[in-house]
This record gives structure tokens, sequence and C-alpha cells, in this order.
């Protein structure tokens, strides 16, 4: 299917690792040209001289961390015209509401959180001087399952599913489209070290699930990250053109099993 992604310019959030580096991968293969950004800027100029010469593509980069005062505006003033705004940094942590200190909840709020919402503030107010775009936001499906043992990132993502719907229920009247994409757990080395934590430190998986703690998902595993790429990758090009104000779930049926591990 041809995406015609072709030298549009995204710009991606969290694309230092994991997921993220796939998307820049997968969009540069595409044609797109590609702003990158993450704390580290080994790894951000390791990913895009890779890039670069697989690809012929352009690629920048913005080493910051996001919740510094003015970091956003640091990136959207870096990264320039942007076509495409995929956000996909930080991670919630586990626990319930025990568990959880109001320093590390505020951690967690402020970078995904904070982070999506400053971002999108930023880019659509610039895509709507420029005629248009679309904005993904890589959110997760824990925010509709609301389970007790991940409760801020619960509250997190239901928070971001709302904020996307809102704006994406009007925002074709400015030529833009918001989108969300909630995959459930994906197959990272994160993960698997969470799901063997929790399958052992239990005691209630039977040899099996510890030995392989996803083998009570769909299909006997978590997602690949590809399966998820593709997704967004679909929902970035005009092929989507009719899409926005709505969440796409990826995760085998978990959360319609009200599971999100």
């Amino acid at each position: 299917m041809e995406l015609n992604l072709q030298r549009k310019k995204m710009l991606i959030t969290g694309a230092s690792q994991g997921i993220g580096e796939r998307i820049a991968f997968s969009f540069a293969h595409e044609g797109c040209d590609i702003h990158l950004v993450s704390r580290s800027a080994d790894k951000l100029e390791a990913i895009a001289q890779q890039i670069r010469e697989k690809y012929g593509v352009n690629v920048g980069y913005t080493a910051i961390d996001m919740t510094e005062e003015g970091a956003c505006q640091c990136i959207v003033d870096e990264a320039g015209h942007i076509d495409i705004l995929i956000n996909n940094a930080g991670v919630v942590p586990a626990g319930n509401l025990a568990s959880i200190s109001a320093e590390k909840w505020r951690e967690g709020w402020e970078l995904k959180g904070f982070g999506y919402i400053d971002m999108i503030r930023l880019v659509y107010h610039a895509m709507k001087k420029a005629g248009g775009g679309v904005i993904i936001n890589n959110i997760g499906s824990g925010g509709e399952v609301c389970d007790p043992n991940y409760i801020e990132g619960a509250a997190c993502n239901a928070s971001l599913m709302a904020i996307t719907k809102a704006l994406g229920s009007s925002s074709l009247n400015d030529n833009i489209r918001v989108v969300g994409v909630n995959p459930g757990p994906v197959k990272t080395e994160r993960i698997s070290k969470m799901m063997a934590h929790i399958k052992t430190g239990n005691n209630k998986g039977n040899d099996k699930e510890v030995k392989n703690p996803f083998s009570h998902f769909p299909l006997g595993r978590p997602a690949e990250p590809q399966e998820v790429v593709d997704l967004l990758l679909f929902l970035a090009s005009p092929r989507a053109s009719y899409i926005s104000g709505t969440i796409i779930t990826i995760d085998g049926g978990l959360s319609a099993q009200r599971k999100v591990f």
C-alpha cells in the first residue's frame, strides 16, 4: 500500500530506544524527514547517522530533558516545520495508591502527561498556521482498564485519551487530525523484565508462567513493536484522512478482558 509520506517532516519524542527508535526508522523508510527527541545526544547521533546512510533522508535531533522549563518550545524551534508529531516519551511507574509517593507520581506525569500536552499545544498552533498536519499520541491501554496496580498509569493515560478525543473531535476544521493509539504490552526489554518480576513476585504463577510470563496473552506473546509501528504509519498517512478524535487499541484483546498484564 502506498502511504504517500515521502518528504513529510515528522517529529518523534522518546526516539532513542525501543518503539520510538523503530518508529523513526520505519518513517524514514517511507521517505519522511525526521526530527528525533530524547535526553541522550550520543544515542540520537548514532540513530540519525544510521538513518541518513540507509535512507538518504534529512534527520535532525534535539537532545533535551523534556521536563525542563522551556524544553518543548526549544524542540519545536529546532525542529522547524512539522507535518506529523508522534508523542512517545515517558514511562509512568506501576504500583498501587500506597506504593507511589507524591514525588514519584509527579515525576511520571511531568514527562508523559505534561510533556504530551505541552507538545500538542505548541505543535497544533504551528500546524494550524501552516495549513494542517497529524498528531498521534502513543498512549497505552492502561487508560482503558483502570487497574488498581497501575493506578497512576490509568490516570495519566485516561487523561491523554480524553484530550485526544476532545481536540480531535473538531481539529479537522483546521485540517489537523488528532489520533491516539493504545498499545498493550509490547515486546521490549522493559516489559519482559516487568512481567518476570510480576510473575515471580506474586508467587501465583505456575512454572510455565514464570518461564514465559506472556503465556496467558493472546497468541502467547505481547505485541511486536513493528505491529504497533505499522498502525502508526497508516494513521499518519493520507490513507487515514477521515480518522480523528478516536483511540485505536492494539493489544490482542487484553483490554476487552479487563487486563493490562
